[in-house]
């Protein structure tokens, strides 16, 4: 059974960072300089911390098996959600596009989907988010970052290999595959810098949404691709599950992480790559906004049909 009040309050929580970011940025507590330092803080040290931290998990075999399905799901998910990104916002500017794509491709499945799971699924159910969010780290980090870059070929190899994130996956990955023990030191460090990820990007975000009018937000763009994003994509994904028979808690698991809206870093990335903020950050306010709405009916009817 969904326990919809952890539902609501880990949405308002995102949303009450994000005014805490509005009013600092207004009081000019922070500033543009300072909202850059901290962008890059939250890309170079608080992203990485928290994309190893979710890949310390532990492996057996019977998690093996029963994650492999997971896998699969989510890898058709992403492939799917490329093809959405690349082709269904040809009509927006190309700054724009790279946004809109980014958007589609990464979801708040790690900041927001992850503790949402776990309060609505239990420990199963953060497993299989945990393994989930696989194929949406390395290619929110490898295919999504060159999104943002105008070098092709050998120069986006280098440039994504060699972001600190992708870094993070590859170790992470290391740590999962291994299952090598780290320092207990080292432990609850990288613990203590993923648990600033969500409090931190939301701040970021704040401080950005308080150089525009709310007014801009709400517009034909972002009330499209929140469409995409919280309502179509979900939709095809639990269609897909049902049809195939895939086990309900699997298919719950992957429909409303599926469903989340725009991830943080669409405008980290955006702010830091010199891409369109303004845009970005729209997506991610409205799409969250709406979320408060689509998430819990995503929920009802996913009990209604597995």
């Amino acid at each position: 059974m969904v326990d919809f009040n952890n539902l609501i309050d880990l949405q308002i929580e995102i949303f009450f960072l994000m005014i805490v970011g509005y009013v600092l940025r207004k009081l000019n507590i922070i500033s543009s300089a300072n909202r850059k330092s901290l962008t890059d803080l939250v890309i170079y040290v608080i992203l990485p911390a928290n994309i190893i931290y979710s890949f310390m998990i532990k492996m057996d075999g019977e998690i093996i098996r029963s994650g492999l399905m997971v896998l699969i799901v989510s890898i058709v998910i992403q492939l799917v959600c490329s093809f959405l990104g690349k082709y269904f916002f040809v009509k927006a500017l190309p700054s724009q596009q790279s946004v809109l794509q980014y958007g589609t491709i990464c979801s708040n499945a790690g900041f927001m989907g992850s503790p949402l799971i776990q309060g609505l699924y239990g420990s199963n159910g953060l497993l299989f988010a945990s393994i989930y969010l696989i194929p949406q780290r390395i290619v929110m980090w490898s295919g999504g970052v060159a999104c943002f870059t105008s070098a092709k070929g050998k120069d986006v190899i280098k440039k994504v290999i060699t972001h600190p994130c992708i870094i993070a996956v590859f170790i992470g990955l290391i740590i999962m595959i291994s299952q090598v023990q780290l320092p207990n030191y080292l432990d609850i460090t990288i613990k203590a810098l993923s648990n600033c990820n969500m409090a931190l990007s939301m701040i970021v975000i704040g401080g950005i949404l308080a150089e525009i009018s709310i007014k801009e937000v709400i517009n034909k763009l972002t009330f499209y691709y929140s469409f995409i994003r919280l309502i179509f994509i979900p939709l095809l994904v639990l269609l897909g599950c049902v049809l195939v028979d895939i086990p309900p808690l699997v298919t719950a698991v992957s429909t409303v992480l599926a469903g989340m809206p725009a991830g943080t870093t669409t405008a980290i990335l955006a702010e830091k790559y010199a891409g369109d903020a303004k845009l970005a950050v729209e997506i991610v306010f409205l799409s969250t906004a709406l979320s408060l709405i689509t998430i819990p009916l995503l929920c009802i009817i996913i009990n209604l049909v597995v």
